[in-house]
């Protein structure tokens, strides 16, 4: 275990490809958990501090990562956090350019927080999240219209909320960007195969929403694997003896 303190957008710029594990819970940040990100860093414009801890962001890296290839990194904590952080930038690069300002650009900050800019297909996002999310995370990325059934979800929500605190903010929105910059976390890498992911999960988790036996039985399961292997347990196994269980 290898633990660094950075900043957020520092830790973006990589590139790398950050993935929601398929055992990790949906995205459920509500607006009361982004009102509060924002508050933070609204006041942190305002006072104009030097920086903002928002805690630790925990992963394992793919041991059979190649030179000169996008690292994959198991997200074990902060996916909400990153998530939401996301759409506050895709939303900034949004408003930036509609209003024509001119201190950085929308390309800028997609390409540097966002996207891999150098790479196409998957490989261009800098977050996957899990299935059920990821398809209106890259709708919301790519600029695609949502589906009506996709209107409700809490990252239209989130997007929503941060384009309305945007869009009315009485403060310059180059002192918002520069708030971003400021947001410090602990990095804390775990090694494949000694670390124990799952024993830190759940002890991270311990203050958050409680996990139901079957969060711990799958988590158990797939989280020591590749990805590659969890893929195909997940969708071969996992996902067809869930539904078996919901026609009981």
């Amino acid at each position: 275990m290898k633990a660094d303190d950075t900043y957020f957008l520092k830790f973006l710029q990589t590139d790398q490809q950050l993935i929601v594990p398929m055992y990790q819970r949906n995205y459920s940040w509500m607006i009361t958990q982004c009102r509060q990100l924002w508050k933070d860093i609204y006041t942190l414009a305002e006072k104009e501090k030097s920086e903002h801890f928002i805690g630790s962001i925990v992963f394992i890296s793919e041991s059979e990562h190649l030179p000169g290839a996008i690292a994959r990194i198991l997200l074990i904590d902060g996916q909400q956090r990153i998530t939401s952080i996301l759409l506050l930038l895709l939303v900034l690069g949004k408003v930036i350019e509609e209003r024509g300002l001119t201190f950085i650009t929308k390309k800028k900050i997609y390409n540097y927080y966002i996207f891999n800019q150098n790479e196409s297909g998957e490989l261009r996002y800098k977050l996957i999240l899990t299935k059920k999310d990821n398809e209106v995370f890259r709708n919301l990325l790519d600029d695609v219209e949502i589906l009506e059934e996709e209107n409700g979800s809490n990252l239209r929500n989130t997007y929503d909320f941060f384009y309305n605190a945007i869009s009315n903010a009485k403060i310059e929105l180059e002192k918002i960007y520069n708030s971003i910059q400021k947001l410090s976390i602990v990095i804390i890498a775990l090694k494949q195969g000694i670390d124990k992911p799952q024993m830190i999960f759940e002890s991270l988790n311990s203050t958050g929403l409680d996990l139901t036996q079957t969060d711990l039985i799958r988590n158990y399961i797939l989280m020591d694997l590749k990805i590659t292997e969890q893929e195909k347990l997940y969708n071969s196994y996992w996902v067809p003896m869930e539904k078996n269980f919901q026609e009981i």
